[in-house]
């Protein structure tokens, strides 16, 4: 009878404690699941790294008068409590980046069929008069990702124009040669094409240009073409766009390199710049669209 009483007073005792031992490890796991998730909570949030105050956005909306959406600084720092901008720029997050996405819609600047979700910049706030020249020079480096676009009918990726450089004539420029506004073709245009990046400049069609012709655009045509060798695909990249007198360097993620120092863009000189960053889809296809990641953005003169 005694053993009996031991063997169970030792039964209740074990049980007991593997019970305590049980609920201690599940309080312990408990705590650590929810110690995971709040540091997943904290990871979650990132803000991209750009500053919006010399940038304006040009939306594939169009605004009562017809035509596409711009938002300027300072309107341009609080873009994402804009109702009208959200579907087209807003902050991922997660992600750590502006999204700029495009499709098309009735939202068209002039001289093109494409719509666009697209920074240009603006060396003084709110003002698009105040360009530089090859001769002050610039720098723009990004950091971004293709997050997402349609195919075409055979099955090929939409080609989408991720950054620019624009020329623009002054308005003694303009009044010279008889335009109605100071519009210059892009000396650069970079696209993001099937997962790799193409560059293309302009050229001169005849070198012996007068003074005043080579002021239209007439007079210059896009190149052959550059593909860098790497292949981004949807991952992260770096693109860093340097100019100089008679000279423009394309960088891919710091280490593949394409300099343009030629006559052509020597000739170059006589035009104001500006840049062009975000997402200039090159589709009017139904049902196409794109969306480009931003994570970090920044000029300097």
């Amino acid at each position: 009878m005694f053993k009996k009483i031991q063997i169970s007073f030792l039964f209740m005792f074990i049980s007991a404690f593997s019970f305590t031992s049980l609920a201690q490890i599940t309080n312990i796991k408990d705590n650590l699941e929810t110690n995971k998730q709040k540091k997943k909570k904290r990871k979650k949030v990132k803000l991209p790294k750009i500053d919006l105050t010399h940038w304006k956005v040009t939306l594939p909306a169009v605004n009562q008068d017809g035509k596409p959406y711009e938002i300027e600084p300072p309107e341009i720092l609080d873009f994402a409590s804009n109702e009208l901008a959200k579907p087209y720029m807003y902050i991922d997050s997660v992600a750590g980046a502006i999204v700029f996405h495009a499709m098309p819609t009735n939202s068209k600047t002039r001289n093109t069929k494409y719509t666009r979700s697209e920074l240009r910049e603006q060396m003084v706030p709110g003002e698009n008069n105040v360009n530089w020249t090859f001769k002050q020079g610039g720098i723009m480096k990004g950091k971004l990702a293709m997050d997402e676009v349609s195919r075409d009918k055979d099955g090929k990726y939409h080609r989408v124009i991720i950054m620019q450089i624009h020329g623009r004539l002054t308005n003694e420029q303009r009044d010279l040669i008889g335009e109605d506004d100071n519009n210059a073709p892009p000396v650069l245009k970079i696209y993001w094409d099937k997962g790799k990046i193409r560059v293309k400049t302009k050229v001169l069609k005849n070198l012996n240009v007068s003074n005043t012709e080579i002021l239209h655009e007439d007079a210059w045509t896009d190149d052959k073409g550059f593909n860098f060798e790497q292949e981004v695909g949807f991952r992260k990249f770096t693109l860093e766009v340097k100019v100089s007198e008679g000279k423009l360097v394309v960088v891919l993620n710091n280490n593949e390199y394409k300099v343009y120092k030629n006559i052509h863009m020597q000739k170059w000189g006589v035009f104001e710049n500006y840049f062009k960053a975000g997402n200039y889809f090159q589709s009017r296809d139904e049902g196409s669209k794109a969306k480009v990641n931003y994570y970090e953005l920044e000029v300097t003169h």
